[in-house]
């Protein structure tokens, strides 16, 4: 394995277009970032030696507790073997999980033991995101509002992992036997801030969760991340919020030389993209699109899954070829919107929403090489998780940072497959992103 002793963090992202939020707020602040797809062979991990954070994009959002248990070991021992400063497990923002689906505690637990923490760090809140955490409790953004996050109108109806509880260290409780401290607002914001969270984590034996509801708290809490840390390599959980933190601390300590400047991409002819967001925030994209010269094609879940699925997705493959052969960009979806949610029906077949996943990925690299595209789009967090690798992509870049929606970069694809080395894609969430994305994306603009 090549030197990379220089690394400021390593980090493990829970879903793909979470891994990509981390890269694109590193990249944004002079912090050059490679995101793999899996662990990398030494000849391809020597290709971004120059880079000073490197992430591993993973599924684990999606997955039970016996996957992480095999799965989420080996991957944190690679990243620990890095031997970066800080090695982060990146979980979504809105916190969302449960005890039996992407079980945050356990993830803590594994990462604990190997890392032989006392206690490991947690810190949700990004306001960069619109996401705030307050004595323990997250409250997130929609539509120009903000929710406590059991109240939000999307999160509190997640289709796999609805959000019951705002504390945080209630929903944590509930997944792990691990104990939750916090480092809330005011303890932050004391004069003795250093002293009285250093006696907080001192006998700390399990997390510490660090509140970040501002610019000022972000700061602060970064300030404790760093000033913390352990010389071998600490284990921190959290959102993009901790990278956030982070910024503000290494500027300080002179690591980073702020702020870089991207060129813009200039617009593709076409682009295609394949949704299985069943988000409210993602319908709205698709009728925006629709109406501004994309080509919407609906696609039947079950139909893709069912006995007859080669068909389905030969005929997926086939109309999506002729909205683009019109001259023409392209939406493939499974779902506009929850009220077209088939997750009930999807879910009494086995293995089916990783599968879907995958299918669309196979949809979108047909497209790619039968039409030669040089920009695509995935739509969906987990859908991007699973859909990504069937474009045989080892590695992203960051090419163009959104500042205005942050967490969506379009990237830049590296891997030893022709058609999709040097694809630009962008991978967004369900949540993320103005109602122009699409359009926005295929026209190569930052806002």
């Amino acid at each position: 394995m090549s030197d990379q002793s220089n690394l400021l963090l390593s980090y493990y992202g829970d879903d793909l277009t979470g891994s990509t939020d981390v890269m694109e707020a590193l990249a944004s602040n002079g912090v050059e970032t490679v995101l793999f797809m899996d662990v990398p062979n030494d000849a391809l991990l020597k290709r971004f030696a120059h880079c000073r954070a490197i992430g591993l994009a993973g599924t684990s959002r999606s997955e039970t507790i016996a996957w992480m248990d095999e799965n989420l070991t080996p991957a944190f021992g690679w990243l620990k073997s890095l031997r970066a400063a800080i090695c982060h497990y990146k979980v979504c923002s809105t916190f969302d999980s449960s005890p039996t689906v992407g079980n945050i505690g356990k993830a803590v637990e594994i990462g604990k033991a190997l890392f032989d923490q006392a206690y490991v760090p947690v810190l949700v809140g990004a306001p960069q995101l619109k996401r705030y955490t307050a004595f323990g409790h997250l409250f997130a953004a929609y539509q120009g509002d903000v929710y406590r996050i059991d109240r939000h109108p999307v999160m509190s109806r997640h289709p796999v992992t609805p959000m019951a509880e705002a504390d945080l260290r209630l929903h944590l409780k509930a997944q792990t036997l691990l104990e939750t401290r916090l480092a809330d607002l005011s303890m932050l914001a004391a004069a003795d801030a250093d002293a009285r969270i250093g006696a907080l984590c001192d006998t700390a034996d399990g997390m510490v969760l660090f509140d970040v509801d501002s610019p000022e708290s972000q700061a602060r809490a970064g300030h404790q991340l760093w000033r913390l840390k352990r010389d071998n390599g600490w284990f921190v959980t959290g959102s993009s919020g901790v990278e956030y933190a982070l910024l503000a601390a290494w500027a300080d300590a002179g690591l980073t030389e702020g702020r870089k400047t991207f060129p813009l991409p200039g617009k593709a002819d076409r682009i295609a993209v394949v949704s299985g967001s069943v988000s409210p925030t993602t319908e709205r994209q698709i009728r925006h699109a629709t109406a501004n010269g994309f080509v919407g094609i609906d696609l039947d879940p079950l139909e893709l899954l069912g006995e007859n699925g080669s068909a389905a997705l030969e005929k997926a493959i086939a109309a999506g070829i002729d909205g683009l052969k019109a001259g023409r960009s392209v939406i493939l979806n499974t779902a506009l919107g929850p009220s077209a949610d088939r997750g009930g029906d999807i879910d009494r077949i086995p293995g089916s929403r990783h599968r879907l996943g995958r299918l669309l990925g196979t949809i979108l690299r047909r497209l790619v090489e039968d039409q030669q595209l040089s920009r695509a789009v995935i739509a969906g967090g987990d859908t991007s998780s699973h859909a990504l690798r069937e474009l045989h992509v080892q590695a992203l870049t960051t090419l163009l940072p959104l500042p205005q929606t942050p967490g969506s970069p379009l990237c830049t694809a590296h891997g030893a497959h022709a058609p999709t080395n040097g694809l630009q894609i962008a991978l967004k969430g369900g949540q993320v992103g103005s109602d122009g994305y699409f359009s926005q994306i295929r026209d190569g603009l930052q806002e």
